[in-house]
């Protein structure tokens, strides 16, 4: 085995990891005073692990016997990552400094960091063993994130929620993984392709076992995803962790959970692809029915947006079901999209505060916001419009190439459901603009950060229809990406 190559392949992570350790160093002999400085370093080393994907970490290959994989594919969905963790921490020194009395420590970034390395090796596993070492490094720091700010109790039972619900994942997928190795003598992903071809899924033990493991695999992958009917977790999460590690949550690591989940689902069970196909078309259908019609009858904008991002999984599940290079292309096409309306609407909630600077999180309290921020309706108004999939916004796009994927693989009728479906969504984006421009006008919000306004602005432009010139580059990219799989 040529390690200076595997090595190469793997560079990013290096890059995560090693800046991560030496930060953590900084941190514990700076302490607070070098939060600043660690946090613009630990964006600056997510800028270098985006570098480092130029070269064989992009097209290299397996790596370590076939348990790593550097393609196109893990490649398109690392600057997803990097770019949503970058952001996630540039978002959070002024609401940790108005909320927890300048309270953001220099773990904080470090954190964000191991996830966004742990993600790293999630998306480029072949290994079902280098799948559950990714997938926990991730959870790990996650775990801690949402119960950072210790004198909240709000923080403290998010963190305690998450960790024992995805204690409790974890075990069902490690379960699915020893059912697949018990049953197929492998944990490489091309071999456990080789055992779901050579033996049919009906009629024998062998078949049985081969058809839990596959069950128990994706319940696993679908509570990171929060696919129903995995997602309880979501809303209680969502509401109590931070704000910026909220809008980390809904991005980041929902990029790396779709992405591992499209992998499995193509590279180690494809030839199961009629099995899986009925469970993803369930937890699609399922997962846009109650993120619609749970978030109808919210009162706090953060739970609303937990299950904006539940119904968004459902969508983009949609072209997971088509099981072909284009639907796998639309996926990665929405999970990018999606991504920057989300950030962006969590943008906007950083900028929810009263005149003391703290936070404000009910959606009353945007009564009225057009007269006294009306920049801030509008890019608000925006991300709810895109969300819903409203033309002429980017977002509409994203729903098309699910949909268009679906009618192209035949399946013509989950499209049609899922576009009755979204009606149903669109209605709850709504009455936050109805609030914002309709309603009796509420207690103003304080002065935002300038930095949040910047951020919220960029965002706004690529979902307007701006964003549509990116689609000749989206689209050779992600099909570059999804063909990289086949």
């Amino acid at each position: 085995m040529d390690y200076a190559a595997n090595l190469a392949m793997t560079l990013p992570e290096l890059v995560l990891a090693l800046g991560a350790i030496a930060l953590m160093l900084v941190a514990a002999w700076g302490g607070p005073a070098a939060t600043r400085a660690v946090s613009w370093t630990a964006v600056a080393v997510l800028a270098g692990a985006c570098i480092a994907l130029t070269g064989p970490a992009s097209s290299g290959g397996s790596a370590f016997y076939g348990m790593y994989r550097a393609d196109a594919f893990a490649a398109f969905a690392k600057v997803l990552i990097y770019a949503a963790a970058a952001v996630s921490i540039i978002m959070a020194p002024d609401f940790f400094k108005r909320t927890a009395g300048d309270n953001l420590r220099p773990e904080y970034p470090v954190l964000i960091l191991l996830s966004a390395c742990g993600m790293g090796i999630m998306v480029s596993a072949s290994d079902l063993l280098m799948l559950y070492v990714g997938l926990e490094l991730q959870s790990l720091a996650a775990y801690v994130l949402a119960s950072f700010m210790r004198q909240d109790t709000r923080s403290a039972e998010a963190g305690l929620k998450y960790f024992v619900l995805g204690a409790l994942a974890s075990g069902i997928l490690l379960y699915g993984i020893s059912l697949v190795y018990g049953f197929t003598g492998s944990t490489l992903f091309d071999e456990v392709a080789g055992a779901y071809a050579a033996a049919p899924l009906t009629g024998n033990g062998k078949a049985i076992g081969l058809l839990f493991g596959l069950v128990f695999v994706f319940a696993g992958l679908a509570f990171k995803m929060s696919a129903v009917p995995f997602h309880m977790w979501t809303p209680d999460v969502y509401e109590g962790a931070p704000t910026p590690v909220t809008g980390f949550f809904a991005s980041a690591p929902k990029v790396a959970a779709m992405a591992l989940g499209v992998r499995v689902a193509v590279e180690a069970m494809g030839p199961a692809h009629d099995q899986w196909r009925q469970i993803v078309i369930f937890a699609a259908l399922a997962s846009i029915l109650l993120g619609a019609v749970a978030a109808i009858g919210q009162q706090n904008i953060k739970r609303l947006l937990a299950y904006s991002s539940i119904n968004n999984v459902g969508f983009a599940l949609i072209g997971l079901a088509a099981g072909t290079p284009e639907g796998v292309a639309s996926v990665m096409t929405y999970m990018a999209i999606y991504i920057v309306m989300t950030l962006g609407s969590f943008l906007v909630v950083l900028q929810m505060r009263d005149e003391d600077g703290q936070p404000v999180e009910t959606i009353a309290s945007l009564a009225g916001l057009s007269r006294s921020r009306p920049g801030l309706a509008a890019a608000l108004a925006m991300f709810m419009f895109s969300l819903a999939g409203i033309p002429p916004l980017f977002g509409f796009y994203a729903k098309f190439a699910v949909f268009y994927a679906a009618v192209e693989a035949g399946l013509f009728p989950l499209a049609v459901v899922g576009i009755a479906m979204s009606v149903i969504g669109a209605y709850y984006y709504l009455r936050i603009v109805k609030t914002m421009y309709f309603d009796e006008p509420a207690a103003p919000y304080g002065r935002g950060d300038a930095v949040e306004g910047g951020l919220i602005a960029v965002a706004a432009v690529i979902i307007s229809p701006l964003g549509y010139l990116l689609i000749p580059a989206l689209t050779a990219w992600t099909l570059a990406a999804a063909n990289s799989l086949f």
